[in-house]
């Protein structure tokens, strides 16, 4: 059962919001104050955390900022306040949400579920690419299921066959590869085109790889035999 912190001082308010949480299958715990808020929450073990900005012995503000240097969950500040600017300033210290009071606890139930299940899909997508097995050689790093690049730690945006053409090459480091043999291999035998669209391909790939950076030229011309990655 998925379990929730109310950090809120108002004891109304914390036991409205409890009721309702509770009435719709989740756990809670409540804190009504910052400072024990945030250290019931470090202690983990929570799905989410409602936080009310003012609150006795730590603002909602301090302890989100808090919050998000080690944890990695849903944080839904509660407030009086209407002001944009706080709005802002709470989600700029990391808060994933902004209710206002009064709220309908039916919305707030809403917003709960929703930030719950878009948190669990971040989090299965960071584990399947950390599972993924990456092909890296130098500053280059490729991960063939997410189908993703990396250059010095920056993402470089492929269209598919240069995707496919830069893999199958990385994964066969050091082999000279002809044209006729690249396109059969990348497009096809059946495909429609001919063997110069392997020319066009490398030279975008030199492009965003950085053709003229000497760490970054992967892909070398063999004059007269064609194309091979290299690797030292």
């Amino acid at each position: 059962m998925e379990k929730i912190l109310i950090v809120e001082d108002d004891e109304l308010i914390a036991e409205l919001e409890r009721d309702y949480l509770e009435a719709n299958g989740f756990e809670t715990d409540i804190a009504s104050d910052g400072r024990a808020g945030e250290k019931m929450a470090k202690a983990g073990g929570y799905n989410a955390v409602l936080l009310d900005v003012m609150l006795p012995g730590k603002t909602g503000f301090d302890v989100c900022r808090e919050l998000r240097k080690t944890l990695h969950l849903p944080i839904i500040m509660v407030t009086a306040k209407k002001e944009d600017i706080d709005k802002i300033r709470g989600l700029g210290l990391g808060a994933d949400d902004y209710l206002v009071k009064p709220f309908s606890p039916a919305e707030l139930v809403a917003r709960v579920k929703s930030h719950i299940h878009i948190h669990s899909l971040l989090l299965s997508s960071q584990e399947e690419r950390e599972e993924e097995t990456a092909i890296a050689y130098q500053n280059l790093t490729i991960l063939p299921k997410s189908r993703m690049v990396y250059l010095d730690d920056k993402e470089i945006v492929l269209v598919n066959k240069e995707f496919e053409l830069l893999l199958f090459m990385a994964e066969n480091p050091n082999i000279v590869f002809s044209k006729d043999t690249l396109f059969d291999r990348v497009w096809g035998m059946d495909s429609l085109g001919d063997v110069a669209t392997v020319t066009v391909h490398i030279n975008r790939l030199r492009d965003k790889l950085g053709k003229n950076v000497k760490e970054t030229q992967f892909i070398e011309t063999v004059w007269g035999a064609g194309y091979r990655f290299r690797i030292n």
